[in-house]
């Protein structure tokens, strides 16, 4: 079917078939609806192409390996192909992987089959700035020692409830301690803290997700824009002596965050944190 038509796209990717049904064909058996055993990615498809395609489908096969989910990388990289081509006005892809169908309970099956599937809307463009949120901090804490935090894994009921509890106290996104009281991320994305010179985020030894943008961040951005980065354990109250807080992730890529909490947070930086952006969406060209 032809997908090139004005207005908004939203479409599905099953079993090779293009589709904006989505009833598409399911087994009710598959391990990643009834236990979250899977994993997913979601890309931006800016000028044609799935940015740093392939960060992503690293990142995803890593998690595969230590999951025991057995997948290759051309099984993975096809969907996205195939939105890609059907996205000419760019979009946003989610691609998803789970162990497959298994029987009853939690064994994973000997031979599992996995299942691949995506989906896409579009167009995507960026915000002419960087939008801005407001944080609250979160009662639920990332536990650092989980599977869970170390890769993107369908499990994401924790991110779920953190930010319905963000909403409730009036804010718009959610900040994520670990067990030890460390920051670690919001419900989506990546915390960076901004002094001086410093460009600061919370290790992943934090329970932080290796995100992509944040990679972006640290090894192209920074040293472009002479900050010096640092992969650190950071308080929530770093947080107020900041110059700028920000936030990545690869749809929005920056996010400024002005408060948290309800008391304000220093904008004195926030023309680097839009420097940032603009290196970012400089790549995307």
């Amino acid at each position: 079917m032809s997908l090139r038509k004005p207005g908004r796209v939203a479409v599905l990717w099953f079993d090779g078939v293009i589709s904006d049904d989505p009833r598409a064909g399911f087994d009710l058996r598959d391990r990643g609806l009834l236990l979250g055993d899977g994993l997913f990615e979601t890309l931006v498809v800016a000028n044609g192409r799935a940015f740093i395609l392939d960060a992503h489908l690293d990142r995803l096969l890593a998690g595969a390996a230590a999951l025991n989910i057995p997948v290759d990388r051309a099984s993975l990289r096809r969907p996205v192909d195939d939105l890609t081509a059907a996205l000419p006005d760019g979009g946003i892809i989610r691609l998803t992987l789970t162990r497959g169908a298994g029987p009853r309970g939690l064994r994973p099956p000997a031979s599992p089959q996995p299942t691949i599937f995506a989906s896409a809307s579009g167009p995507w463009s960026p915000n002419p700035t960087a939008a801005e949120v407001r944080l609250a901090t979160a009662r639920i804490r990332r536990n650092p020692h989980s599977p869970t935090s170390r890769y993107k894994t369908l499990a994401y009921l924790d991110h779920v409830l953190a930010l319905q509890e963000a909403l409730d106290q009036g804010a718009d996104d959610a900040l994520l301690l670990e067990t030890g009281g460390h920051l670690a991320c919001t419900s989506a994305g990546n915390i960076f803290v901004l002094q001086g010179e410093s460009l600061l985020t919370p290790s992943l030894d934090n329970g932080v997700l290796p995100g992509i943008t944040r990679a972006l961040v640290l090894d192209v951005v920074a040293p472009e824009l002479r900050l010096i980065p640092q992969e650190v354990s950071l308080s929530r109250d770093s947080l107020f002596q900041a110059d700028a807080v920000f936030l990545t992730n690869s749809v929005v890529l920056v996010t400024h965050a002005t408060e948290l909490d309800g008391k304000p947070l220093s904008r004195t930086g926030q023309k680097t944190v839009e420097h940032i952006r603009a290196k970012l969406l400089a790549l995307m060209r």
